[in-house]
């Protein structure tokens, strides 16, 4: 299983997963689906947990987040960012280039296991975990 169906099949709504599988894996139909990062309402909220300000809000802040949860060196990204869709990132680079960006985005840090989201609403970043 690719990083990416595993983070589909982890965090979004079971309704909603074959229809992300097939769009994320046609080059045709992608931009579809990562154009509705920006404002993207299929998240699984069981496994989508709010990053409370307080927490973490700064690239470092969210970068020791999500090593403290098990994040290696490395991301595979889903944005609607095509300068960095389908792309193995740093995961520092990753998140520097995603926070406050206003490009909906998700990191797969542990496909199937963690992840980050973040879209263009202000403070709507969530811990995708399970």
């Amino acid at each position: 299983m690719s990083p990416e169906e595993a983070t589909i099949r982890a965090f979004i709504q079971k309704s909603k997963q074959e229809r992300c599988i097939q769009f994320l894996a046609s080059p045709k139909h992608r931009r579809k689906f990562t154009a509705e990062l920006a404002h993207f309402k299929w998240l699984d909220e069981r496994f989508a947990h709010p990053i409370p300000a307080s927490t973490a809000h700064t690239v470092k802040e969210i970068v020791a987040l999500l090593r403290s949860k098990g994040a290696g060196a490395t991301v595979h990204v889903i944005s609607e960012d095509s300068t960095i869709d389908g792309k193995q990132l740093d995961l520092e680079e990753a998140i520097s280039r995603v926070t406050g960006g206003g490009m909906g985005t998700i990191l797969s840090c542990i496909p199937g296991k963690l992840g980050y989201f973040e879209d263009e609403e202000v403070k709507s970043s969530r811990l995708l975990e399970r």
